[in-house]
């Protein structure tokens, strides 16, 4: 089935390698690797575009809305709610009917000097926000031959924020990370991803072509207006690759988290056990992936912020006997008739474990359904919180 979103997980493991291998460096201008990609200025002002604000969605690169004005209004919107608390709803009525202001931070900073609170949403005009399945590009029927071929889709595009200051989520950015990973690598991506899942043991993991024979690949489907089961219509996703566009099974997603965590875990356990084999990845580069990144948003868990194409939420636990929040990582997905999660709760080890266990602990949940728009993280943090009550039972 479709992945979507989770292959941005799998292309941050190639990422990580060329990084580990000195090939890679995340802090330099992208123009470094991909000249094709032209520079970019913001109001005027010259900005730089790197990989690792790329990976963490800072880097301003539009997603599939095209509006500019629209995106700022929904994040402004976003920031007047958070800033504010939930409007009741003949405010929030208001706030999407009233005139609106093109300059989102003199809306905000009129918003926040305001007395009144009906006021402030007079500022902003939010009109029905549209979401992705709304969006022509997810629809594209084209065939690209390349990630630099890709680019075109959005490379002469302006820049929707100063690079670093905002999030904004952007599968087009993985596009650009894609052909980044061809030249420092020296691969074309889909080879260097098919040498990657090799040596992962994904056998049954692919790049989605429409004209290859792929065995067992599943159709997809979608409610329609009518609200009936219909089929999906045609789509390419070769422009995305790398942000949206692998098909894989359970299994093999649940051979990648139990990878991704030995890595994160290997090290503890290496005064225990000696003769223990490495993880793919350095136990350092796991936590530099998993460390949550200031200014982004984990949209799927508002506990959590994003991290290096993980969603991340850290072990919190405010006052005693009252809630706590457990340390997971997990990334979801939505394509054309595709909705999926993979989550990872890491075991809390104590020394006992450390000692008489063997990396990886922890419980891993992968689910991915051949069906539009359905939320899954909640269902696979529950799944993933019941199996390790049931384990320490």
């Amino acid at each position: 089935m479709r992945i979507a979103s989770i292959s941005k997980s799998l292309t941050m493991v190639a990422l990580a390698k060329l990084w580990e291998a000195g090939k890679l460096d995340l802090d330099i201008p992208v123009q470094h690797y991909v000249p094709e990609f032209p520079e970019k200025e913001y109001e005027g002002e010259k900005v730089s575009v790197t990989t690792r604000l790329l990976i963490s969605h800072l880097s301003g690169i539009r997603h599939y809305e095209k509006d500019m004005k629209k995106v700022k209004e929904e994040k402004a919107y976003k920031a007047l709610i958070m800033t504010r608390g939930t409007l009741a709803p003949d405010q929030e009525k208001e706030f999407r009917e009233k005139g609106s202001r093109s300059n989102e931070k003199d809306d905000l900073a009129k918003a926040k000097t305001e007395p009144d609170h009906e006021a402030k949403c007079r500022n902003l005009k939010l009109g029905k926000k549209k979401n992705d399945f709304e969006q022509g590009e997810l629809y594209l029927k084209e065939k690209f031959e390349n990630s630099i071929e890709s680019l075109r889709l959005f490379k002469n595009d302006p820049l929707f924020f100063k690079p670093g200051s905002q999030f904004l989520y952007s599968t087009f950015g993985y596009t650009l990370l894609a052909a980044i990973v061809e030249r420092a690598s020296g691969y074309k991506y889909l080879d260097y991803m098919q040498k990657i899942f090799h040596d992962l043991d994904m056998l049954t993991t692919v790049q989605e072509e429409n004209e290859p024979v792929i065995y067992n690949r599943a159709r997809f489907y979608v409610y329609n207006k009518k609200k009936r089961l219909a089929n999906t219509p045609y789509v390419d996703n070769s422009y995305k690759w790398a942000g949206g566009g692998f098909l894989s099974t359970v299994g093999d997603l649940l051979k990648f988290g139990n990878s991704v965590l030995y890595s994160y875990q290997v090290g503890l356990f290496k005064g225990s056990h000696e003769n223990l084999l490495p993880g793919y990845l350095k136990p350092e580069t796991m936590a530099m992936v998993w460390t949550p990144v200031p200014n982004t948003e984990m949209s799927w868990d508002k506990d959590g912020k994003y991290a290096m194409a993980w969603g991340v939420v850290e072990k919190k636990q405010t006052h005693g006997s009252c809630r706590k929040q457990r340390h997971y990582a997990s990334h979801t997905g939505g394509a054309v008739g595709a909705s999926s999660v993979l989550l990872v709760l890491p075991e809390e080890l104590d020394a006992e474990t450390i000692k008489n266990k063997l990396p990886p602990r922890g419980i891993i949940v992968s689910i991915i359904c051949n069906m539009q728009s359905v939320g899954l993280n909640g269902t696979a943090l529950k799944i993933a919180l019941e199996f390790d009550k049931d384990r320490s039972d």
